[in-house]
């Protein structure tokens, strides 16, 4: 039987849990070719969610188009532009001859060559020359989604995920002015912008310095409520033959704070723990598995830190505040009070806290409660 709980990919369908006004938000921007940027803390679905709006997007009308770039193994400049080409004309091609006929007619410059790995349509773009060759006409690139919508008649959104990449290219704010430069310029396309580095990414759109400052909507992505939780997972069990307790379902989402992840993973080890009705006890030793299963991960990562830092974060797991008062420094092992912006700060962009205002979390519920139970 298949497992009713998914983590570590894309939620679709039942598997995809409630969002609703996210979804609804997100969806009007596409509708309104609104530029959208979507941040959150890592594993919190944002890809499940743009992949749940673009598909309601897709079925309103069939000339409306969504192209998928992930930037994850995109390194380079050179990268981004054969990426964005292969995956625009892909995305706009209903045959791989159709591919080839587009690439050919707005890459010709470029020398390009082509490949299909597979009959469903994966396919491979090459260029025959450098960026570095001819920066200003792969430039032109950019606008390849706007040429084709508007000579086809469509509504394009083009969605990027790991968009916080660019910020490690060479010339990385010289490269982030011409993209800005192309795409406000567009008028039959959005661009739906998202990544797993929130501070990068708000670093980003948020500075009045950068060049992507007021690109589009940020949109926040907050975690489900508890309440939407519970419902999700007592169905989600009885469409599969097997109950669980309204109580126990909030159980479930109150052992990892809600987290969207660890939720849909803590639901599916106490899933496979039960028979017919769950009870407790499934749900304890699912996460005592759980926090095993990830106990030498997360000790890997306590030995990449200062003793400073790992003190700042058992702070931050106990529900100290003060972190500056001369009694959290000692018990700590903080230093001095001048010490601590710049622990906050290194942990921050380790992503292993958020910082908002008048309240530091951190970020994984998991790791706090073995930090508090186990580490020694």
């Amino acid at each position: 039987m298949k497992t009713p709980f998914v983590f570590g990919k894309i939620a679709s369908d039942q598997e995809f849990t409630d969002r609703y006004f996210e979804t609804q938000h997100l969806l009007n921007n596409f509708n309104g070719l609104v530029n959208t940027i979507l941040i959150s803390p890592r594993r919190w679905g944002k890809s499940s969610l743009v992949s749940k709006a673009a598909t309601l997007f897709e079925e309103q009308d069939s000339d409306n188009i969504v192209v998928y770039i992930d930037l994850f193994n995109c390194r380079t400049e050179d990268k981004f532009y054969k990426e964005f080409a292969r995956a625009v004309i892909a995305a706009t091609s209903s045959a791989f001859e159709e591919f080839v006929a587009s690439a050919v007619k707005y890459l010709s410059r470029f020398a390009p060559s082509f490949s299909a790995s597979d009959p469903a349509g994966s396919y491979e773009l090459s260029f025959g020359i450098d960026v570095k060759d001819r920066k200003l006409d792969f430039n032109e690139i950019l606008d390849l989604p706007q040429k084709i919508a508007s000579e086809k008649d469509k509504k394009v959104i083009v969605c990027i995920d790991e968009f916080q990449t660019i910020k490690d290219y060479a010339d990385s704010l010289s490269f982030q002015r011409e993209l800005r430069s192309h795409w406000q310029k567009h008028s039959d396309v959005a661009y739906c912008l998202y990544g797993s580095k929130r501070n990068m990414m708000i670093d980003l759109f948020a500075d009045p310095n950068n060049p992507f400052y007021k690109f589009g909507d940020m949109l926040f992505l907050q975690k489900i409520s508890r309440e939407e939780w519970v419902k999700f997972i007592v169905k989600r069990f009885k469409d599969t033959g097997k109950s669980i307790s309204e109580d126990l379902a909030g159980y479930v989402a109150d052992k990892v704070e809600n987290h969207p992840y660890y939720v849909q993973q803590l639901s599916q080890l106490s899933w496979f723990r039960t028979s017919g009705e769950c009870d407790k006890s499934a749900i304890d030793e699912a996460f005592e598995s759980l926090e095993a299963q990830l106990a030498l991960v997360f000790s890997l990562m306590l030995d990449s830190l200062t003793p400073s830092q790992i003190g700042f974060l058992q702070a931050v797991a106990n529900g100290e505040t003060k972190f500056s008062s001369q009694d959290v420094l000692s018990r700590y092992r903080l230093g001095s009070s001048a010490n601590v912006a710049s622990i906050k700060q290194a942990l921050e962009k380790k992503e292993l806290i958020d910082v908002i205002p008048d309240k530091i979390h951190l970020q994984d519920p998991v790791f706090k409660h073995w930090l508090l139970t186990q580490y020694m």
